[in-house]
């Protein structure tokens, strides 16, 4: 997630455990614990525009990793921070608080962290939470500054219980939202190879259904409410290398990119109308396919030269009134 969201989680896991005399200490070593695992965005290349998504939420994010990620910010901090306060013991167990947090809240987003690094690269993503939801963090946000003012652990663990209540409630409307997925598709007639419900930006109301079949990936929105509503989506070609790329050799760099690209993408990958490879799971609008993120290849490059990675983040206003609209109900 976001890394207020992310630190102000690790806050509350750090004060919930403090003393009422350490309880803002504690909260701001937790907050900057909870932040550390996402200083794997600094891995990256020049050459190699794929290599930030292979590292980012890797080992950093991983469980085995908890132990060591947080001794190591514990020796940066205990000097700066807790010294005359508290015992190093201390502080690496409000380290190992606040680390821990991290990749198990990114999990619960729809981007992919590989908590069982270095057993698995599988990419766990529980599809439960946007990746920014005002509605999860600013009461934390909120309980953690009043509980380091009034020196109270009891506000952090509100707020560790507010965290897990909406997270819980989000498991509750993916699962309506996959249900009613399932109930689209067939009445479409398809006969369905996996389909996935993912929260969109900031709630738990508005779902995109991604769904694929034989041949196509089917996008739609749904809403989420006391009643629940339908927006119809539209379809696009899974990739087919043979197809769509007869030139290209698979033992080329660009052939591999496309695989680390696949791995990424947990195998959502289409062929858009301009020949590039898009992600179909992300979109503002959650009935559209948009993609955020795409790889473009070239015909003439050099068997070791790697694709284009291309991203679209500009927002429109006839897209944001599109999604508010759906937002609302309207």
């Amino acid at each position: 997630m976001d890394p207020l969201s992310q630190g102000v989680l690790g806050a509350s896991a750090a004060q919930s455990a403090s003393r009422r005399r350490n309880a803002g200490r504690a909260g701001l070593i937790g907050m900057l614990a909870g932040m550390a695992p996402d200083a794997d965005v600094f891995i990256r290349s020049a050459e190699d525009p794929l290599l930030a998504l292979e590292f980012h939420r890797q080992f950093t994010h991983a469980l085995a990793f908890i132990p060591l990620g947080a001794l190591l910010v514990a020796l940066l901090l205990h000097p700066i921070l807790a010294r005359r306060a508290f015992g190093f013991g201390t502080t690496y167990l409000f380290c190992l608080l606040g680390y821990s947090t991290h990749g198990l809240l990114d999990a619960c987003t729809t981007y992919g962290t590989q908590l069982l690094w270095p057993f698995s690269t599988m990419r766990v993503a529980w599809n439960n939470v946007s990746v920014i939801d005002p509605l999860f963090t600013l009461p934390i946000l909120l309980l953690v500054l009043v509980s380091s003012w009034r020196k109270s652990p009891t506000l952090a663990r509100c707020a560790l219980v507010w965290a897990v209540a909406y997270l819980l409630l989000g498991v509750v409307q993916r699962d309506r939202a996959a249900t009613l997925g399932h109930d689209i598709a067939a009445a479409r007639g398809h006969d369905i190879v996996r389909l996935e419900a993912k929260p969109t930006f900031g709630n738990l109301v508005v779902w995109k259904i991604v769904y694929e079949t034989e041949d196509k990936f089917f996008v739609d929105a749904v809403r989420m409410g006391i009643k629940s509503r339908h927006y119809e989506g539209s379809s696009i070609d899974k990739l087919n290398i043979a197809r769509d790329f007869p030139w290209l050799h698979p033992a080329s760099q660009q052939g591999k990119d496309i695989e680390r690209f696949r791995w990424f993408s947990n195998h959502y990958l289409a062929i858009a109308k301009d020949h590039s490879i898009i992600d179909v799971r992300y979109s503002l609008v959650p009935n559209e396919i948009d993609a955020l993120w795409r790889i473009v290849l070239n015909p003439s490059a050099a068997f070791d030269e790697h694709v284009q990675y291309m991203t679209r983040r500009t927002v429109t206003d006839a897209k944001w009134q599109a999604f508010r609209r759906m937002l609302l109900g309207n």
